[in-house]
């Protein structure tokens, strides 16, 4: 029975209004197993000059991306997918190689390669010399059954696109990569320096210091591979933008011919690829910042020599508890000897202690300088005298 003409001009999945297209066409591109479905055609191929069809030929193609149904019959229900075609669609995918001239073997991947190494596309030129010799047979290669100008025409603003989108989130890896080795090895040495920074409001950080000092092997982790993905982002895409619009990446006789844009490209580039070595020397300079930062904090403490030999200077070594870098000793320190009596304060970070030197003759201030380690964020014990 003769379906209606809507039904018949519309695919049955989609809805959308399907092209015209031959029974060589069709029967020209369904797998063996499915050809036979289509009657045999009455007239010879191309004989058209591979123009579209305007009359009823009793199938039509579908080109909607979103369908799977390739073609379908005018006057009955009868459909073919995609999976039963021996050729892949192109104008239905988004993703891959696909073809948009089957004659000439242009496609989506071949035009993007030539938007990289020459900044155009010279497809739809050699497709009209083509077409003139030694021709072409669109009727019986193409699925759509017609010239493939128009759709290499959108296949080349598509490869611009995409071309575009890839650079862009190149560039956005890029920096979420540096912004991310940064955060990262911050994070890394927070168990040392936000305790320092809150002891400057008054405020102890013991507890957070201990909390952050348990999760540094993961921050340290983090950014090593935050600085691999830079790397990796940095370098591909100094790559990927040397050959894009470059010809004389590709050694062709244009090389003689200066390229402005590949200049600024590579400036850029080399403005990145500068950058990316500053974050890797922050990033190594936060990484060890607990290393460190005690010599800077503790050299105006050092203990001198009257002091350390004088026999009327008591020496007490009290245990600490709650020390997790250097920077805590050297913020511990610092408090120490910021109490009255106290001639000088040597921490020792490895055996988590700190030695207080008193003058022998007055009372050892043991509670004020317990207070001050306690006020510093750790906990202390006198484990020793002299």
């Amino acid at each position: 029975m003769t379906t209606t003409t809507a039904t018949a001009r519309e695919c049955s999945k989609c809805g959308k209004n399907g092209k015209i297209v031959k029974p060589v066409t069709v029967r020209a591109l369904l797998k063996n197993e499915y050809a036979a479905e289509v009657a045999v055609p009455d007239k010879s191929v191309c004989e058209s000059g591979c123009k579209p069809s305007t009359g009823n030929t009793g199938w039509r193609f579908c080109d909607s991306p979103e369908c799977d149904v390739v073609y379908f019959g005018e006057q009955n229900e009868v459909t073919f997918t995609k999976n039963q075609l021996w050729v892949s669609v192109g104008v239905k995918e988004k993703t891959g190689e696909r073809p948009l001239c089957y004659c000439f073997g242009h496609s989506v991947a071949t035009i993007m390669e030539e938007l990289r190494t020459k900044g155009r596309s010279d497809a739809q030129e050699d497709i009209r010399r083509k077409m003139k010799d030694p021709g072409c047979a669109c009727e019986v290669k193409n699925p759509s059954g017609s010239c493939c100008i128009g759709a290499v025409a959108k296949g080349i603003e598509a490869a611009k696109a995409e071309l575009k989108s890839t650079t862009s989130s190149g560039n956005k890896a890029e920096t979420i990569s540096k912004m991310g080795t940064i955060l990262s090895a911050v994070m890394a040495s927070s168990c040392c320096w936000l305790p320092l920074v809150l002891l400057a409001f008054g405020v102890s950080g013991a507890g957070i210091a201990g909390v952050l000092d348990t999760y540094r092997p993961v921050f340290i982790v983090l950014t090593f591979g935050f600085l691999a993905a830079a790397f990796y982002f940095t370098y591909r895409s100094r790559q990927s933008l040397a050959t894009e619009g470059d010809c004389c990446s590709t050694k062709h006789d244009c090389c003689a011919v200066p390229n402005e844009n590949a200049k600024r490209r590579f400036s850029m580039l080399t403005l990145n690829k500068a950058l990316l070595w500053v974050v890797t020397l922050l990033a190594i300079l936060f990484l060890f910042f607990p290393k460190y930062v005690g010599f800077f904090l503790t050299s105006q403490h050092v203990e001198s020599e009257s002091t350390a030999t004088n026999p009327l200077v008591r020496k007490t070594a009290i245990a600490i508890e709650g020390m997790n870098c250097e920077g805590c000793s050297a913020a511990l320190q610092t408090a120490l000897v910021g109490v009255s009596g106290v001639l000088n304060a040597r921490v020792d970070f490895k055996n988590k202690q700190v030695v207080v030197s008193t003058e022998a003759c007055c009372p050892f201030p043991k509670e004020e300088i317990l207070k001050a380690v306690q006020d510093s964020g750790f906990s202390g014990s006198v484990a020793d005298s002299q």
